[in-house]
């Protein structure tokens, strides 16, 4: 993390932590928000959920905030999109209308059957270019700036914003072809 930051900070219950924990949540609650009214899976849980898929992490291995905020969006991404699955999301809604990743992006939200073509379409992508990939993560889940997104991929703002222009444009071809 920060350098200037004492190694109390970083503990459990430290000021970083309650922080960097605030932050998860709010954006598993935006994550959450757009799900349908019987949603049962909670912002509280996802959050406890990605952070046991990170617990083995090294908090001095993360650069910044924003590099534990990536990794942590990644996390709970795979958290929800997992719940998705789990629920039999893949097996109903077979005649629902295809939408774009662009549609997607412009409405905020995600239905479960939608959550589960972004992160088919986004695994591929990591495939196809994992920085795209982190990018599309950081900005589409995690609701971070470009700015944010530059700093934490230590890349210029300029690439960073070409970088989301690329992968959208990818996305959009790949979750237009459907699933396959």
């Amino acid at each position: 993390m920060n350098q200037n930051r004492s190694t109390t900070d970083a503990a459990p219950g430290g000021p970083l932590t309650d922080e960097l924990y605030q932050r998860l949540r709010s954006i598993a609650h935006g994550l959450l928000g757009a799900h349908s009214p019987g949603q049962t899976l909670q912002p509280t849980a996802v959050v406890h959920e990605a952070y046991l898929k990170l617990a083995d992490a090294d908090l001095a291995a993360f650069h910044d905030r924003n590099h534990f905020v990536s990794v942590g969006v990644r996390a709970m991404r795979q958290v929800i999109a997992d719940y998705a699955r789990r629920r039999g999301a893949s097996k109903r809604g077979g005649d629902l209308c295809r939408v774009t990743f662009t549609e997607l992006a412009a409405a905020g939200q995600l239905s479960p059957l939608e959550l589960i073509a972004v992160d088919d379409a986004l695994n591929q992508l990591v495939e196809a270019d994992e920085r795209q990939a982190q990018v599309v993560e950081m900005k589409f889940f995690g609701g971070m700036a470009m700015a944010e997104i530059a700093e934490a991929l230590s890349i210029s703002l300029t690439t960073a914003e070409r970088e989301w222009r690329r992968a959208r444009a990818w996305l959009q071809v790949r979750m237009a072809q459907g699933p396959g």
